[in-house]
């Protein structure tokens, strides 16, 4: 498959990802959980350097939400162009895992703190730390899984 189509591919399959990771999202923080996501994290670090006299609650989801969905295809086009040569499904779902505990530990550890969104990993003591970690190897594998179908049987 060329580059124009592995993108497409990507973007469908960190689309689909983003919408499993929300309902895995939505399931633990109905059993208490989960409390804060990075999407909120990041809207309220731009409300606190950006928006002085505050954001609507409305905004607020709408950022959230268009800062989830972004960062899902992106990271879903990124892994598309990583996959060069696909596998089966199985295959697929475990580099997708994989690529998504990478993006975790590029994010949670670079651009997040940097941005003063959160300390790294390596500095929080709890451990819900971990639940991020969670939630990349599973957006990855349903990516992966999104991207197997996708892409069978195309050169």
């Amino acid at each position: 498959m060329d580059a124009r189509g592995r993108i497409l591919a990507g973007a469908l399959g960190g689309a689909g990802g983003t919408l499993v990771l929300s309902a895995l999202r939505g399931v633990l923080k109905k059993t208490g959980v989960v409390f804060d996501t990075a999407p909120t994290q990041v809207v309220d670090r731009v409300e606190e350097v950006f928006a002085a006299d505050g954001l609507s609650p409305n905004t607020r989801r709408a950022l959230a939400a268009t800062a989830h969905v972004s960062y899902g295809v992106g990271a879903g086009v990124a892994f598309g162009l990583l996959r060069r040569e696909g596998g089966g499904a199985g295959e697929e779902a475990a580099v997708g895992s994989s690529l998504g505990v990478l993006a975790w530990g590029v994010g949670w550890s670079s651009w997040l703190p940097l941005a003063g969104v959160h300390s790294p990993p390596w500095e929080q003591q709890t451990v819900k730390v971990l639940l991020p970690v969670l939630d990349h190897a599973v957006f990855g594998a349903a990516w992966g899984l999104i991207f197997s179908a996708l892409t069978r049987h195309r050169p």
